[in-house]
C-alpha cells in the first residue's frame, strides 16, 4: 500500500509519536502568523467558512439573475410559504448571524468612528452593519454580475466600479459614471505660497506686488481669456487695443481669428506683437482694409514674404514708421525696391533678426533713398558690417539710434567715430550693444558732439575704462539723462573678480560722476553686472541726504556688493522707486521694503513689507 515495509513501518512510527505528544499536552513550534491569529480571536476554519459562503452566495445571485432573465414574473408568482421555506429562513439566520459577526469587527468600529467625526453621531448601527455585508457579498474578481444601471453582464475584475446603488458596474457605465462625478477643482487655501509664481510674474511685468487691479486692467484680461467668444470690440480706443494686442501676442493667440478684430479701416497705426500663425493672406488683408496706414508695427512676422513688399510698394502706402522683426523671407532686392519706391517717405525703420538678407548694399541704398530718417534700429542683422556703419552717417535728420551687432562682427571704431561726427549734434537717443572693442575713443566723441541725449545706452563692452566713463559725464553740457543702461561694462576674467588695477568698465568714479551728472531728472538705471562698483561708492552716490526723485527702475544684479544696509539706503534715496532687480546679489538677506515697491531677485532673503503683517521668504 505505501511502496515498501520500511516506509509503511516508518509511517506507523511517526503516527504514534505524534499521537503520544498530543496526549502529553505536547505542541510543536508555531509560526508569528499562527499566534498572531490565536491572540486576535481569528480562526481559520471560519475565514475558510465565510469564503465559502461567499461563493455559494454569489452562485445562487448569479443563477437567480439568470432564471429572472429568463422568466421575470418568477419572483412575484412565489407563494407567502415558498417565500417561507426552510432554505430562506437558513438564509436569514446566516446573514442575520454574519451582521453580529460585522458588529463585533474591528472594521465596523472603525468606520463607525469615521462616520461619526465626519456626520451626525446619532445613525444607524444596523444601516451600516448591512452595508459592509453587501459589500462583502459582492461578486469577486473573475465572477459574472449584471450591471446596476444597464444591467448588461459582465465579468468582474478589480477595477469594477461601484454604482450610486451600491451594486457594480460594467465597463462601459464606469466611464460614464466617472465623468459625471469630476469633482469641480479644488479651493485654494489662502496662504502666503499660492500664486507665487503668478504674483513674480506681476513684478517683472511692472504691476505691484500688492493691492488689486484697476477695473480698466481686469476688464481687458477678461476679454482676453474669451477672446474666441468676441464678435467686434466696437469703439475701443487706440490705447486700449494695444494693450489687447500685447496680452494676446504674449498668449499667442494673434490667429487669422482673432485678427479681423484688430482690423479697423479708420485707424493709421497697427501693433502686432506675434504673427507667427498668420500667413500671407492674412497679412494682405491688413494692408488692403486699412488703406490709410502709417504706421506698421509687427514682430515675429516670419511668413512675412515679397508679395506684402511688393503689395505696399503697388498701393503706394503712405507708411512712415515701418517696424518689422524675423521677416527673413524678404530678399535684398524687394528691400531695395521698397525703399527706392517708398524711402521717400519713411521718417523710423526699425528691423530685427533678419539672417538671410539685408547687406551692407542694402543698407546703403536705405540711407540714399531715406533721407527723411529720424529713427533708426538695426539689431540681429546678420548680414551687416562696417559698410552700414559708413552709410549711417550720411543720414542728414537722424535722432534716435539703435545698433547691436552680433558679437562675431568684425567692426571697425572709425565708422562709429565717423557717425558721432556726423550726426552726433543731432541725436536724442544713442543705444550701442555688444561692441565690445570699441574704446574711450567713442566716449570722448560722445562727450563732445552729442550734447541733446536723453538716453543712452552702452552696454556689454569690456574695453571702457572707469576713467573714461567719469570723464564722459564730468562737465558734460549734455541734459540730465532720463534713461541711462551700462549693464555688462566690466573686466571679463572671471578669475580675478577684483578686476586689473586700473578699473574696467562702470566703477567707482564713472558711477559717482553719472549720478552727479543725472541723477536729479534720471528714471531708469541699469547697471547690473558692473561687478567692480565698490562698497564705498553705493554708500557714496546714496548716501543720507541724497535724493533721487523721479528714479523709478534700478536694475543692480550681479553687485556683489549691494546688501542689506545699501537697498534700505536706495529705499531711502528713491521715494518714487516702483521696481529694484536684485538677482545674484546674496548679500541681501533681510529688507523691510516699503509698499508699492517690488524687489525682483531676493532669492532665500526673508523680506517684510509695509501693510503686510505675515513675513514672506521669497
Amino acid at each position: 500500500m505505501y511502496g515498501s515495509p520500511l516506509r509503511e513501518i516508518h509511517l506507523i512510527d511517526t503516527s504514534y509519536r505524534a499521537n503520544r505528544r498530543q496526549a502529553r499536552g505536547i505542541r510543536g513550534p508555531r509560526s508569528a502568523l499562527t499566534d498572531f491569529l490565536a491572540s486576535n480571536n481569528i480562526s481559520a476554519q471560519q475565514i475558510q467558512d465565510d469564503y465559502a459562503n461567499r461563493q455559494a452566495e454569489a452562485a445562487r445571485q448569479a443563477n437567480e439573475a439568470q432564471r429572472q432573465s429568463v422568466d421575470p414574473g418568477a419572483e412575484q408568482r412565489r407563494s407567502p410559504s415558498e417565500a417561507n421555506s426552510p432554505e430562506d429562513l437558513i438564509k436569514k439566520r446566516k446573514r442575520q448571524q454574519a451582521i453580529t459577526r460585522i458588529k463585533n469587527s474591528k472594521e465596523f468600529a472603525k468606520r463607525k468612528a469615521r462616520l461619526s467625526g465626519d456626520h451626525d453621531p446619532e445613525y444607524d448601527d444596523e444601516s451600516l452593519a448591512n452595508q459592509i455585508h453587501e459589500e462583502r457579498q459582492r461578486p469577486q474578481p473573475g465572477q459574472l454580475a449584471n450591471c446596476e444601471i444597464c444591467e448588461k453582464r459582465f465579468t468582474v475584475t478589480p477595477y469594477s466600479k461601484t454604482g450610486p446603488g451600491g451594486g457594480l458596474l460594467c465597463p462601459d457605465c464606469s466611464k460614464k459614471h466617472k465623468a459625471d462625478e469630476k469633482k469641480p477643482p479644488a479651493k485654494k487655501r489662502a496662504t502666503g505660497n499660492i500664486g507665487r509664481r503668478q504674483n513674480q510674474t506681476n513684478l517683472l511685468d511692472g504691476l505691484t506686488p500688492h493691492g488689486t487691479q484697476s477695473l480698466l486692467e481686469t476688464c481687458i484680461k477678461k476679454v482676453a481669456d474669451y477672446i474666441h467668444d468676441v464678435e467686434d470690440f466696437g469703439d475701443l480706443p487706440p490705447s486700449l487695443l494695444l494693450r489687447l494686442g500685447q496680452i494676446l501676442s504674449r498668449r499667442r493667440a494673434v490667429t487669422p481669428k482673432t485678427l479681423d478684430l484688430f482690423i479697423r479701416p479708420q485707424y493709421r497705426s497697427i501693433d502686432l506683437f506675434d504673427c507667427a500663425k498668420l500667413d500671407t493672406d492674412d497679412f494682405h488683408k491688413i494692408l488692403a482694409s486699412m488703406p490709410h496706414l502709417t504706421r506698421v508695427n509687427l514682430r515675429f512676422t516670419t511668413p512675412f514674404k515679397d508679395e506684402i513688399i511688393q503689395y505696399m510698394v503697388d498701393r503706394d502706402m503712405q507708411i512712415k514708421d515701418l517696424h518689422l522683426d524675423g521677416a527673413n523671407l524678404v530678399t535684398d532686392a524687394c528691400w531695395r525696391h521698397l525703399f527706392q519706391k517708398l524711402g521717400h517717405r519713411l521718417q523710423s525703420l526699425k528691423l530685427w533678426n533678419l539672417n538671410s538678407a539685408f547687406d551692407d548694399e542694402t543698407a546703403q541704398v536705405m540711407c540714399k533713398q531715406c533721407p527723411n530718417l529720424q529713427r533708426l534700429k538695426l539689431k540681429f542683422l546678420h548680414k551687416t558690417g562696417n559698410g552700414t556703419l559708413e552709410a549711417i552717417s550720411s543720414l542728414p535728420f537722424l535722432e534716435h539710434l539703435s545698433l547691436h551687432y552680433l558679437k562675431e562682427t568684425e567692426i571697425d571704431p572709425k565708422h562709429l567715430w565717423s557717425i558721432m561726427s556726423a550726426v552726433g549734434s543731432r541725436l536724442k537717443t544713442l543705444s550701442l550693444e555688444e561692441f565690445e572693442l570699441v574704446d574711450d575713443k567713442l566716449l570722448q566723441l560722445i562727450h563732445e558732439q552729442c550734447h541733446s541725449l536723453t538716453k543712452l545706452r552702452l552696454s556689454k563692452n569690456f574695453t571702457f575704462t572707469d576713467a573714461g566713463l567719469a570723464a564722459l559725464f564730468v562737465n558734460w553740457p549734455n541734459q540730465a539723462l532720463t534713461y541711462v543702461d551700462m549693464n555688462s561694462l566690466r573686466d571679463v576674467d572671471m578669475t580675478n573678480p577684483n578686476g586689473p588695477e586700473q578699473p574696467i568698465g562702470l566703477a567707482s568714479s564713472a558711477f559717482v560722476a553719472l549720478m552727479e551728472h543725472s541723477g536729479a531728472k534720471l528714471q531708469h538705471l541699469n547697471i547690473a553686472s558692473c561687478r567692480h562698483i565698490p562698497y564705498q561708492a553705493f554708500e557714496q552716490v546714496f548716501a543720507e541726504g541724497k535724493v533721487y526723485p523721479e528714479l523709478k527702475y534700478l536694475d543692480l544684479s550681479f553687485s556683489p556688493a549691494v546688501d542689506d544696509y545699501i537697498a534700505m539706503c536706495i529705499f531711502r534715496c528713491c521715494p518714487a522707486l516702483q521696481r529694484l532687480v536684485v538677482f545674484a546679489c546674496f548679500k541681501i538677506r533681510d529688507i523691510h521694503i516699503p509698499r508699492g515697491l517690488a524687489v525682483i531677485g531676493t532669492v532665500g532673503a526673508t523680506v517684510k513689507i509695509d501693510g503686510v503683517a505675515q513675513t514672506e521668504t521669497i
